[in-house]
């Protein structure tokens, strides 16, 4: 049975107004219908049968739109930050009693054609507390990230950056429940404390992936993934 998949769908998507001041960027318009549909049958395609999104910010929205995820071939849940935005750590914490002992995690604005069971096997296979999927910083505009070297992920960070950072984070990673066990349930966390922690104690595994990520949280990303989307459903038909 596949792990569970967590997405994370509570920011505020500022790099999206105005259009994000009235629906998540989940919610954004993608090549004719919102950007979860999207997602949720790419998951779906991939054996993948459980979801839960991880929403504060507008996140009604999402929920009205999919529901209990039936006609998507899912079973869908829905865990809220409450009266404070918690942050991306804080909010998987918050959802771990829907998620159980490993799951993978992913962004509401990310669409990721990587063969995600795959990524799932390579954990397993690691038996470390979590993988983080990278890309080579060669194939794409944004700088490197991440320092990777015998499986492991050896350093990662988006404003200290060195010479032997030679990936970027890909947006996909799997996590067992326990890593997260120094967030204070209810207060804000950053995923990067995770990945920070993970690091220094040996781990963080690292899946390198072919195919370049694309998003919709920006306004070029979302011109790229519109025209990558309409073009898969041509080649489809």
């Amino acid at each position: 049975m596949p792990l569970p998949v967590a997405i994370l769908a509570g920011g505020l998507g500022t790099r999206m107004h105005p259009r994000t001041l009235v629906v998540p960027k989940a919610m954004l318009g993608v090549a004719g219908e919102p950007f979860a549909a999207h997602q949720l049958r790419l998951l779906a395609r991939g054996g993948y049968r459980k979801v839960v999104f991880l929403v504060g910010y507008l996140g009604q929205a999402i929920e009205e739109y999919v529901g209990d995820g039936a006609r998507f071939g899912l079973e869908v849940a829905y865990a809220y930050d409450g009266e404070q935005p918690l942050g991306t750590a804080g909010a998987v914490a918050r959802a771990l009693p829907l998620l159980g002992d490993a799951f993978l995690l992913t962004f509401g604005d990310a669409y990721l054609r990587v063969d995600h069971a795959d990524v799932e096997r390579a954990f397993l296979a690691a038996g470390t507390e979590g993988v983080m999927t990278i890309f080579a910083a060669a194939n794409h505009a944004e700088s490197a990230n991440v320092e990777y070297n015998d499986g492991l992920i050896r350093a990662y960070d988006k404003q200290a950056r060195s010479a032997k950072m030679e990936y970027i984070d890909y947006g996909l990673s799997v996590f067992r429940s326990r890593a997260f066990a120094q967030v204070v349930p209810g207060t804000p966390a950053d995923l990067t404390a995770i990945n920070t922690d993970l690091i220094g104690r040996g781990q963080l595994a690292g899946y390198v992936v072919e195919h370049r990520p694309f998003e919709i949280g920006s306004p070029a990303g979302l011109t790229e993934t519109e025209r990558l989307l309409r073009e898969l459903r041509t080649t489809n038909e």
